[in-house]
């Protein structure tokens, strides 16, 4: 590995002054550094490249900032060869796996190889309209169907592998990776999902029906959602970054997309970050309750 592309939350002074510490250290040891567009605004440069660039020239890609922000970076990366490094800079920081203060320590485990290289399939959407294509992209946390800005349930039905399963009256709808299982769709009532299952999860968001529960589905199954009936316009979301109104008789196609990786350190353990988020207690060597 020899270019290292930097990225930064936008307007964190704190992301700035990391990202000047990382990008002298990466020189001191003989490595390029790549900022993107947000770090040289930061820094009052000029010389920078797009993400779809960085994603193409970069070895490795270290995100200073929370998940939303490894989410809009890794979104480039959908399929791409280069891992990201996630420094958390934010609050729960699921994604993000390295703290600020382990920063060089990261940096340097990856750098020489020794990284865990962890894949997380994504979710292919899209969004039609009579025949005709509205929009479509890539999300490595969750698509989610919402009722937008006015105040009203919208009427929606799902279908999987060509087979109908329900229509609700609800909120909207969250379908979530495993990586984005402890995100939206948890605090919606979905259940924890490990990255290790091929699997979907399917939580609706405040369903009119209470016997409308969440339920997990084989991620080699094509998700069809068509609204049936919307009182204003609704909306289509990618990561909570991307967004398309919808209107009645839409339909939605989600299916399993390419991969992007990240990079963790490599005693990282899922169920010791599981605990240390979700604040889980119990004794860690199976004591008596």
């Amino acid at each position: 590995m020899k270019r290292v592309g930097v990225s930064i939350k936008p307007g964190d002074a704190r992301a700035r002054d990391l990202a000047l510490k990382l990008r002298d250290w990466l020189s001191g040891r003989g490595f390029e550094a790549l900022p993107d567009r947000t770090l040289a605004e930061a820094l009052g440069e000029d010389a920078c490249l797009p993400l779809e660039a960085l994603a193409e020239r970069a070895d490795l890609m270290v995100v200073l900032g929370g998940d939303g922000t490894l989410l809009h970076v890794g979104r480039r990366f959908v399929g791409r060869r280069a891992p990201l490094l996630g420094v958390n800079l934010g609050r729960l920081g699921f994604l993000t796996g390295a703290p600020a203060d382990a920063m060089f320590e990261a940096v340097e485990t990856a750098l020489a190889g020794r990284a865990r290289l962890v894949s997380y399939f994504c979710l292919q959407a899209e969004a039609w309209r009579d025949g005709e294509r509205l929009s479509g992209g890539v999300a490595i946390n969750d698509v989610v169907l919402q009722r937008n800005r006015h105040p009203r349930m919208i009427e929606y039905e799902m279908s999987i592998a060509g087979e109908f399963v329900f229509r609700v009256r609800a909120d909207g709808l969250v379908l979530a990776t495993p990586a984005g299982s402890t995100a939206y769709a948890l605090s919606a009532g979905g259940a924890i999902v490990h990255p290790g299952l091929d699997a979907i999860s399917v939580a609706p968001v405040c369903p009119h029906t209470l016997s409308n529960r969440p339920i997990v589905v084989p991620a080699s199954e094509v998700i069809e959602l068509r609204l049936t009936e919307v009182p204003a316009p609704a909306a289509l979301n990618l990561d909570g970054q991307m967004c398309q109104d919808l209107r009645q008789d839409d339909r939605i196609l989600v299916r399993k997309g390419p991969t992007v990786t990240l990079a963790y350190m490599p005693d990282r353990s899922y169920y010791a970050v599981l605990r240390g988020k979700l604040h889980w207690t119990g004794r860690d060597h199976g004591g008596a309750c």
